[in-house]
């Protein structure tokens, strides 16, 4: 086999970031050496992550759901049921995991809708390992959380807090307490106007230790506790500019000006100039050169890559070299990447070229070749890239 782990230098494996055997299925399925998930990903145009769980809902299919695969390979089985299957079944034992199998391979065609298909599932795998359902549901009832919820648009968010049904009533209790209050001293305030804004900010009073005697008389925005917000403004057509806030997505500017201009202090930034950065003579990255590598490639490097994260390695295209010609580390050398892409690029035989700042032209260890820019990732021909 091309990626078994038997291929793999025990002793080069052990070294920190290097290539390790690893267990993309559940029990009982063979082990595939780590840097595989990769090099699918890219060849098929997906994510490494996407190529990970494809490998893993495979290998499930073939080794641990014998009835589900016989109508894979038939062809009678929509993609969408039987990788839902192995996702849910993936922790359990294999024997669990073939009775799942058997109860519901019949209507995994498609002859029910979603919903009643994912009920089916979770039905069976209880079904299949109750003592299991039951630790689910204990880990459930100990799942206490308070995380801002992910995926909102048109900048707005929200805040979820996950607790027993007394503390939450604790809470509600403080909050619409504290609303009362602000009603009560600040009756004119056009920011809280309704009671829904009176609660809102209420949280926000209470998260902060706001004095609840200054509320009548502290600027609203004073109150607020102090975060920073990235805001990259551009042209938009008929005169309305559009704006990107850094983690949510884009807004208009008359959003930033009726529902940030009250709340918010700003400090306007000029245009950085990407190009008019100078280099310098060390393996440590400049803060400068950072923020000019964020404006000019905001996302990972790697093909297919997906994070904008601020906080990813920003790796030498071409690697340092210590006894090296000056100026090694400069704009158009370097690339960010997440930790896993970057030791990919390390150890795992991934070869990358940077022919102009920003664009980058990777080969993997099968000799496939691929461009990514500001555009996106794209496969290129073994002739064109040649």
């Amino acid at each position: 086999m091309l990626h078994h782990p038997d291929r793999l230098n025990p002793k080069v494996s052990a070294r920190p970031g290097r290539e390790k055997p690893k267990l993309f299925g559940g029990k009982g399925t063979p082990m595939v050496s780590e840097f595989a998930a990769a090099t699918f990903g890219a060849r098929i145009g997906r994510s490494s992550y996407a190529g990970a769980q494809l490998i893993a809902d495979a290998l499930d299919l073939h080794h641990r759901h014998p009835q589900l695969w016989a109508r894979v390979q038939a062809g009678e089985v929509r993609a969408s049921y039987a990788r839902h299957v192995v996702t849910k079944t993936r922790d359990l034992e294999p024997d669990e995991a073939a009775f799942v199998d058997a109860g519901v391979v019949e209507s995994a065609d498609g002859r029910i809708p979603w919903s009643r298909f994912e009920a089916l599932v979770e039905a069976k795998v209880a079904q299949a390992a109750p003592a299991t359902a039951r630790e689910k549901e204990l880990k459930a009832a100990r799942a206490r959380f308070a995380k801002k919820v992910h995926g909102e648009a048109h900048g707005m968010a929200s805040f979820l807090i996950r607790a027993d049904v007394a503390t939450i009533n604790a809470i509600d209790a403080a909050i619409t307490a504290r609303a009362d209050q602000l009603a009560a001293a600040r009756p004119d305030d056009p920011l809280l106007a309704t009671d829904d804004e009176r609660r809102v900010h209420a949280v926000l009073a209470l998260a902060t230790g706001a004095d609840p005697e200054a509320d009548a008389t502290t600027e609203t925005s004073d109150l607020l506790p102090a975060v920073q917000l990235h805001i990259h403004c551009y042209g938009g057509r008929e005169g309305e500019g559009i704006a990107r806030v850094e983690g949510h997505g884009p807004v208009s500017e008359a959003w930033i000006r009726d529902l940030l201009g009250p709340r918010a202090k700003f400090r306007i930034q000029p245009v950085l100039d990407l190009a008019g950065q100078a280099p310098v003579d060390a393996y440590e990255i400049p803060e400068r050169h950072r923020q000019a590598v964020h404006l000019m490639t905001p996302a990972d490097t790697f093909p297919w890559g997906s994070s904008t994260s601020r906080r990813q390695q920003i790796d030498h295209t071409k690697a340092y070299d210590p006894g090296g010609p000056p100026g090694q580390s400069r704009i158009g050398n370097y690339g960010p990447m997440t930790t896993s892409h970057h030791r990919l690029k390390t150890h795992g035989n991934w070869d990358a070229k940077q022919p102009f700042p920003g664009i980058y032209l990777w080969r993997d260890p099968h000799g496939g070749f691929y461009l990514v820019d500001h555009t996106g990732s794209r496969r290129l021909p073994d002739t064109t890239a040649a």
